[in-house]
């Protein structure tokens, strides 16, 4: 005898309701998930070309960048800031200025600061140097090798009036990339303005260094060796970018007209 339940429905089309729910499931499941992965991809592709076009807003800075240190670079000389502009120093605004100091060498001790350069491994070789102002300025000389470290490192600084042409150079506080400065020990891998003077015992000290040109001569230090590059990949990384976000629209695409085939088909 069969029991009856709601309006005539019996409970077996109960059971075979509740069991066509369960293999419905699956499907609505099924569903549910292309459609998270399809907003995931579409998400993927806006964060992609959103990073494509910050790289090339970077690329524009870039080169604006280069523009700037290039004009500064072959500007006519100037003097060497002051105390009253030190506060306002920074590589954005002074960084490779042209510059030129008058004064005379100290006759303080050398700092010499790890270095690679186009003649190899070596030095460079700081030196205070007394501006006619009234303060002192860190001067790289120039590069020396390796065999001629002892010599430099032994020697003070030369007590002689000179006028020096240079680069205005933002200090290199901490080290290098994977050493830290060691002031005790007297090693240098950073040019770093404030630790060399305080080892010094310098006062009056600029918070930039002078980075001194060529000076035609053979002898060392050797000069003029600054290098003036900048990175400058970021129109390679937008299509980077770029690139992806193609790709993944285009494997967002393939399934649904491929759905759109199989249906039309079917028809």
């Amino acid at each position: 005898m069969s029991h009856v339940s709601g309006a005539g429905r019996t409970r077996a089309d109960d059971i075979a309701g509740r069991a066509g729910s369960f293999v419905a499931s699956p499907q609505r499941v099924g569903l549910a998930s292309r459609w998270f992965l399809l907003l995931l991809g579409f998400l993927g592709v806006l964060v992609f070309v959103g990073l494509g076009i910050w790289q090339l807003e970077r690329r524009v800075w870039k080169l604006d960048l280069i523009a700037r240190v290039d004009q500064r670079i072959h500007a006519p000389v100037v003097d060497a800031p002051g105390p009253a502009t030190w506060a306002d120093i920074d590589a954005a605004g002074y960084e490779y200025r042209h510059v030129r100091l008058t004064g005379s060498f100290s006759g303080g001790a050398n700092t010499l600061v790890q270095a690679v350069t186009e003649l190899g491994g070596g030095y460079w070789v700081l030196t205070p140097m007394r501006d006619d102002r009234g303060f002192t300025i860190l001067v790289n000389r120039g590069f020396v090798p390796q065999e001629r470290k002892a010599e430099f490192q032994q020697e003070s600084g030369p007590r002689s009036p000179a006028a020096v042409d240079g680069l205005l150079r933002i200090s290199e506080p901490g080290g290098g990339f994977l050493r830290s400065n060691d002031p005790a020990a007297n090693r240098w891998y950073s040019r770093d303005v404030a630790a060399i003077a305080k080892a010094r015992g310098l006062t009056d000290v600029a918070p930039y260094f002078i980075d001194a040109g060529t000076s035609g001569a053979d002898g060392w230090p050797r000069g003029g060796l600054t290098v003036v590059t900048f990175r400058n990949s970021h129109l390679a990384y937008a299509l980077t970018w770029f690139a992806l976000a193609a790709m993944l629209a285009i494997a967002m695409a393939r399934p649904i007209f491929a759905g759109r085939r199989k249906r039309d088909a079917a028809r």
